[in-house]
């Protein structure tokens, strides 16, 4: 699948300000900021794996409910909080400071549009917290306006066992999850003949042990210490056809989520 975000017609960037103010304007509207990361995803999948996926995910909701809800998407805030990767090269991370300033400038500027809500759609873990807090400081500053965030790979919690080969640790950095949806989305980029992971171990029984089982215990490791090649997981169980699946039903959970935001707003 060729994904183009300047081609559709809910695009920020590719939309002239009179045609922003328009939709921004309009009753229930909604502004999408796609938050991801350029940070190592192992030896098979881009630094910007987050960015990539973050931002079509974006879009892929928006597509769902152009005609009935006024939507635009912005570029995608490309780089995250990712000192826990820095270790391996490739990765471009901000301060946690730094990246909460930017979101809260970002918003501010984007709202005297006039939009209803934005939501914050987060593509990176270690942006979790973060993007949180994020939304609590800019709720405050806009007391107006729906202020949400939303990390999109967690809203395949309520399916993804029905789609996953991998035992649990397989879906993680650069695992069966991540791969398959740059398989279906971005298959030029993703090389197959490089697959390599290291199984998910935790230390603390109450750790997270896979990207669908957080665990309620937070601790900090340098990416270094999970695995030798900066991915965790089972790729080699990853295919397009995963992915294709995955991206339909992210489609399905995020639209859900974009009709009653807009419906809130409108007051019904």
């Amino acid at each position: 699948m060729a994904f183009d975000s300047l081609g559709s017609s809910h695009s920020w960037a590719a939309r002239t300000y009179p045609e922003v103010l328009e939709t921004a304007e309009a009753d229930g509207s909604i502004l999408i900021v796609p938050v991801g990361s350029i940070e190592q995803h192992g030896h098979h999948l881009p630094v910007a794996t987050d960015t990539l996926l973050v931002d079509a995910v974006a879009n892929l909701g928006a597509d769902r409910v152009e005609g009935d809800v006024p939507i635009l998407v912005t570029p995608p805030v490309w780089t995250g909080y990712s000192p826990h990767h820095l270790s391996f090269g490739g990765t471009i991370t901000t301060t946690f400071e730094g990246l909460l300033g930017l979101l809260e400038s970002v918003s501010d500027s984007a709202l005297e549009n006039g939009f209803d809500a934005i939501l914050l759609l987060n593509g990176h873990g270690g942006n979790i917290a973060l993007v949180n807090g994020a939304v609590s400081t800019i709720g405050v500053a806009h007391p107006e306006t729906e202020v949400l965030g939303l990390t999109y790979f967690q809203l395949a919690g309520s399916f993804i066992d029905d789609i996953r080969e991998s035992d649990l640790g397989g879906m993680a950095h650069g695992g069966e999850f991540e791969t398959s949806l740059m398989q279906y989305l971005y298959p030029d980029l993703v090389h197959e003949d490089r697959f390599e992971a290291t199984a998910w171990e935790t230390e603390y029984e109450h750790g997270p042990s896979d990207m669908f089982a957080g665990g309620p215990l937070a601790s900090y490791r340098g990416f270094d210490e999970y695995s030798e090649c900066g991915a965790i997981g089972a790729p080699e169980l990853a295919s397009a056809e995963k992915g294709e699946i995955i991206a339909d039903l992210l489609g399905d959970e995020l639209e859900a989520i974009l009709r009653a935001v807009h419906r809130h707003t409108r007051g019904e």
